[in-house]
C-alpha cells in the first residue's frame, strides 16, 4: 500500500505532530526532575557528612574529656591507696582495700550493665537524628 495524499496520510502527520509536541513538552519537566534529584542527594550527602563531622567531633572531645579524668582518677586512686596504707600501718593494705572497692564497684557495673547499654544506644541515636 502506497502512502499518497488521501484518507491515512492526514492522520500520520497529524500523529507526529501531536507526539512531536508532547515530547517538547516532557523534556523540560525530565531536565527538571533530573536537576531536583542531583541536588536532593547532594543535599542527603551534606546532611550526612555534617551529621557524621558532628558526631565525630562529639565523640573526640568526650573521648578527651574521660581520659583527662582517668588521669585525675588514677592519680587521686594511688594518693587515697597510700594514705589508707599509711593509716594501717602498711602500704599495701591501702592498695588492697582501693581495689576491694573497684571490684565492688565493677560487680555493681556489671549487674546494671543492660541500663547502661540501653540508654548510651539511645543517646547516640538521638545524636545521630537531631
Amino acid at each position: 500500500m502506497h502512502l499518497t495524499a488521501g484518507k491515512y496520510f492526514p492522520a500520520v502527520i497529524t500523529k507526529v505532530i501531536k507526539m512531536d509536541s508532547q515530547k517538547n513538552l516532557i523534556d523540560p519537566l525530565l531536565e527538571k526532575v533530573e536537576t531536583y534529584t542531583k541536588t536532593s542527594f547532594e543535599l542527603m550527602k551534606l546532611k550526612a557528612l555534617a551529621k557524621t563531622a558532628d558526631v565525630t567531633s562529639t565523640l573526640f572531645s568526650r573521648s578527651l574529656f574521660i581520659l583527662l579524668v582517668s588521669f585525675f582518677a588514677f592519680t587521686i586512686n594511688i594518693a587515697v591507696a597510700l594514705w589508707i596504707g599509711d593509716l594501717l600501718g602498711k602500704n599495701y593494705y591501702g592498695f588492697l582495700i582501693v581495689s576491694a572497692f573497684y571490684a565492688m564497684a565493677s560487680i555493681v557495673l556489671l549487674v546494671i550493665h543492660p541500663s547502661v547499654k540501653t540508654r548510651l544506644n539511645n543517646t547516640i541515636i538521638r545524636q545521630l537524628f537531631n
